[in-house]
């Protein structure tokens, strides 16, 4: 016999998961306080739960912001290894000078 799968209102999610964020118990007790399957508290909470709207745009802003960071580091490289160029170039000068007297 197949076991009846159960449907939850939006409004249930909902409350379940503000309690959830409320209360400061875990998610495996307040499932099991709901009667509630295991799982499906953690999936309510990144539907319905404060930080829910934002996790997209975090996400973007956190992949800009990694590859300025990327860019930076190469641009940091370059500028490095021209000042180690000049740094040879002025220790050279000053030595052919020397020479041409």
């Amino acid at each position: 016999m197949a076991k009846r799968r159960r449907r939850y209102t939006e409004e249930f999610k909902r409350e379940a998961v503000r309690l959830y964020e409320s209360s400061g118990k875990t998610q495996v007790q307040i499932e099991a306080e709901l009667g509630i399957g295991g799982g499906r508290l953690s999936r309510w909470n990144q539907q319905y739960g404060t930080g829910a709207g934002s996790n997209h745009e975090e996400g973007e802003e956190l992949v800009a912001t990694a590859k300025r960071v990327r860019q930076l580091e190469r641009e940091n490289e370059i500028l490095r290894q021209e000042r180690e160029i000049l740094k040879k170039a002025v220790a050279i000068r000053p030595r052919s000078k020397m020479w041409s007297l």
